[in-house]
């Protein structure tokens, strides 16, 4: 198993930062090979990524339950690669700061199972928490532009996030034996 925890300042009370962390089909479409997001009910989700190693291209599709909902300030999830040996879990955490703006919080913890799941989770375990904080910067992004705030991070930094969280998907599928 591993698991990370980032924390990132949104330029946005709790509320307007809520208004849009509260939809998780924002969130799929910040993965990288995004290609839907079919939402089943309020609690249930199914994402389809479409992720490449060089020339291989592989379709992932994987389901997101939300397990509570207690917003604006808390969410947990839970998700499963189908097909691969993989689940996790996570929580979305937000607490109003004494300037007006909100420190949002992102666990992750995956899990793999089978033979390979010691040698990606050793490998996998550097690389979780720049991916989070990316993911975390990019979401942050996206409330601040949905919102009307401005965002203080450099583009350079932004730009080089988004690789980093395409580079990370590759790896993992490719680890796992990916087709």
């Amino acid at each position: 198993m591993i698991e990370t925890e980032q924390t990132v300042t949104v330029n946005c009370g709790i509320e307007p930062t809520w208004s849009y962390a509260r939809d998780f089909e924002r969130w799929a479409s910040i993965m990288p090979g995004y290609q839907t997001c079919e939402i089943e009910d309020e609690d249930n989700s199914r994402w389809i990524l479409k992720v490449g190693v060089g020339a291989l291209v592989r379709t992932v599709k994987g389901r997101v339950h939300v397990q509570q909902w207690a917003g604006p300030e808390r969410v947990d999830f839970s998700f499963k690669l189908e097909g691969d040996p993989v689940t996790g879990s996570g929580s979305y955490l937000a607490a109003p700061t004494a300037d007006g703006r909100t420190d949002m919080t992102l666990r992750v913890r995956i899990e793999g199972t089978g033979p390979m799941a010691p040698m990606w989770e050793a490998m996998g375990g550097p690389v979780l928490p720049k991916f989070a904080m990316a993911f975390a910067e990019q979401l942050k992004t996206r409330i601040e532009e949905f919102n009307g705030a401005h965002a203080v991070a450099d583009a350079p930094a932004k730009a080089g996030a988004t690789s980093l969280l395409g580079r990370l998907v590759a790896w993992l599928k490719g680890l796992l034996g990916g087709k």
